[in-house]
């Protein structure tokens, strides 16, 4: 049976101020508003029969319209039945094929006094209950494993998700520096991550120190090893598109620079934290323990952990593009070729940069954890 701590008062002023401040920054307004027609309605539906007579299917491409009979589940027009259509443009990662009994998202195009349905288009199959089971889900293993620690990761995980959304890429999208706003996006998500979870205490300070060390060398190596490589932004999928759709002046090539230490960061607190962790509980266990002597265990600690945390960055970038490099190998592309396309090297650049910064996160949190978790303590030798 799992114990439950009380919480330190620390704690409870420090969640409170991240939930008000979460909340504050979930209705923050971004400019951004919702460009949908005041005449549409979207619900969920579902589909009763399908007519697939006007497809037209070449090899595993389908193309054509294909007419669909739902009957409305939500909403003011909630059990009407009507008929729907689905477009398909014969690119498989956009289009959708619905089978009878699918539950899907709908919008309705209605008369000018909203009075009546003028047309129907099926968007895709409804996932929200799904996505939000598996989140409730997420939540319950989470807490009842870890506590009260569990309740202050979660709420830095959905404070992490807020300030993403509604301040990292809004600001990109209204032409903020990208490297200075990613910057300081990852610098207030690491304060409040390291903190809500370790506490307000030398154990967080020094892992937020040497998390914000390895985020600052990871962005440094990103923007020189980006300029060598000569590699722009738009090798990031839909980053072109940006362009086209009214946002010229965005610099595609910090943002994907930027990209390079925001998604390295959260590996990076992997380390700081595991390092300034063990880092702590030695000095508990032996507290005159030297400057020295803490130095080399955080070392110690920093050489196990990184020698797993490089392979992670490896595995996670690479499942992403696994289609990509099976289409190589599958035509027989000599791999010089396939290491000199800028897309592949965009890749390289993401892993080892990142894998950098996680090298040197760890001497950094060990050098900065011996100082602050054992105090400007001097060696000394007793004289006889």
């Amino acid at each position: 049976m799992l114990s439950f701590k009380y919480p330190a008062k620390s704690d409870l002023l420090l969640v409170g101020f991240l939930l008000i401040l979460s909340v504050g920054i979930l209705f923050l307004p971004t400019g951004f508003t919702d460009n949908s027609d005041a005449n549409t309605l979207r619900v969920q539906s579902r589909i009763l029969s399908t007519d697939n007579s006007m497809i037209v299917q070449t090899g595993i491409i389908k193309t054509g319209t294909q007419n669909l009979h739902i009957k409305i589940l939500t909403g003011k027009f909630k059990g009407l039945e009507i008929d729907a259509f689905n477009e398909l443009i014969g690119r498989m990662e956009f289009d959708k094929f619905f089978t009878p009994g699918d539950k899907t998202l709908t919008v309705l195009n209605l008369s000018a006094d909203h009075s009546k349905i003028v047309s129907a288009n099926v968007i895709d199959h409804y996932r929200i209950n799904l996505e939000a089971f598996l989140l409730a889900l997420f939540v319950i293993f989470l807490i009842a494993f870890a506590g009260w620690t569990g309740v202050k990761a979660m709420l830095s995980f959905l404070f992490a998700g807020i300030t993403i959304w509604k301040l990292l890429l809004p600001g990109l999208l209204k032409g903020f520096s990208p490297i200075l706003l990613s910057l300081g996006i990852v610098a207030l998500l690491t304060s409040a991550i390291i903190f809500l979870v370790a506490g307000t205490n030398k154990k967080g300070l020094t892992a937020f120190l040497g998390a914000m060390s390895g985020v600052a060398i990871t962005c440094i190596m990103a923007i020189l090893f980006g300029f060598l490589f000569n590699i722009h932004g738009a090798i990031k999928p839909f980053s072109e598109t940006l362009l086209y759709s009214g946002y010229n002046y965005l610099n595609l090539t910090d943002i994907f620079l930027a990209g390079v230490f925001i998604s390295s960061s959260g590996a990076v607190m992997d380390v700081a934290m595991d390092i300034a962790a063990s880092q702590t509980e030695v000095q508990q266990q032996k507290p005159n323990i030297s400057v020295r002597e803490l130095r080399h265990s955080g070392m110690t600690v920093g050489k196990a952990v990184v020698g797993t945390m490089t392979t992670t960055l490896l595995l996670a970038y690479s499942g992403g593009f696994s289609a990509l490099l099976m289409v190589f190998i599958a035509q027989g592309t000599p791999m010089i070729n396939i290491l000199n396309l800028n897309y592949v090297s965009g890749e390289i650049l993401h892993t080892l940069v990142g894998s950098f910064g996680l090298v040197l996160v760890a001497p950094f949190t060990a050098i900065i954890g011996a100082w602050v978790i054992a105090g400007k303590k001097k060696d000394r030798v007793k004289l006889q």
